[in-house]
């Protein structure tokens, strides 16, 4: 499927995975599927109701491709990872920490590969975008410093100063997670990091978006079964067993002692008793 050397090539999970998380679907808005005509070689067909399909070896290809300039240059920090998109901050972020490199989540500032005055100035070897649309400041900067750019590209992304196109959905959070995933996989397996043949001990789910009200909603509801369905910790309440013990056989004696005998006659002694009946 994919032009790469045996120990490169892909498994059978991670082509799962890819179909999964919908990876080789191509962008499609309002019913319509556009495609650049650069990316046509990375499209493999058109379905029938239009939308195009990426070849996932070609997407294989192009990651273990950019995989091995990431690993190629010597100062993890050199390299810069940006995601205007909601969607990919945080693959892009959970790829900076795994990796060493710098991200830039949210807004690109103007000027932050051009003007040194400004704060947030930065010299990278290697820019890394999410979607060459969206970022597409960071990816002109990146042409005017001469500094090679890879990037996430959709069937219907431009091409212009990109470098290395990963030909992937860059719309969905599920894919480009999983693809920043794989690519961060790929990176410390060839810096000699982690063991090819051992599994990454970092799920995938760590990279996907997470919405906040999603998760504020999840939290609200835990916190209702927690209070309709309060969890009872046993031995702190109810300990029966303390209040059983704090009554020994050697207090019982002494109870019925103060309660009076309960096998004699008030007032006399049953020895007594026994006696004159037998007389």
């Amino acid at each position: 499927m994919s032009k790469v050397p045996a120990i490169l090539a892909p498994t059978e999970q991670d082509i799962q995975q890819l179909l999964a998380a919908q990876a080789h679907i191509g962008n499609q808005v309002e019913g319509i599927a556009n495609m650049e005509i650069r990316m046509q070689p990375y499209v493999w067909k058109r379905r029938n109701d239009g939308v195009h399909l990426i070849n996932i070896g070609k997407t294989w290809e192009k990651l273990v491709l950019a995989a091995r300039i990431i690993a190629a240059i010597e100062n993890p920090a050199d390299v810069v990872v940006i995601s205007a998109r909601p969607y990919g901050q945080r693959a892009a972020l959970k790829f900076a920490q795994y990796t060493g490199a710098q991200a830039i989540a949210g807004r690109f500032t103007p000027g932050t590969f051009t003007n040194y005055i400004t704060k947030t100035f930065r010299e990278p070897r290697l820019v890394i975008v999410t979607d060459p649309r969206t970022d597409h400041q960071a990816v002109e900067e990146s042409s005017y410093v001469n500094v090679p750019v890879i990037a996430l590209c959709d069937t219907d992304s431009p091409l212009r100063y990109i470098d290395v196109a990963i030909p992937t959905n860059n719309k969905s959070k599920h894919s480009i997670g999983l693809i920043y995933w794989l690519l961060a996989r790929e990176v410390l397996r060839l810096r000699g990091s982690i063991a090819r043949t051992a599994p990454w001990s970092v799920m995938v789910d760590m990279f996907f978006y997470r919405d906040p009200v999603e998760e504020a909603q999840k939290e609200a509801d835990a916190a209702e079964a927690e209070a309709v369905f309060p969890a009872v910790t046993y031995g702190e309440a109810n300990d029966w067993a303390a209040e059983d013990t704090a009554a020994t056989p050697a207090e019982w004696g002494e109870t019925a002692a103060q309660d009076g005998e309960w096998g004699a006659t008030e007032g006399n002694n049953w020895g007594d008793s026994v006696a004159n009946t037998n007389a």
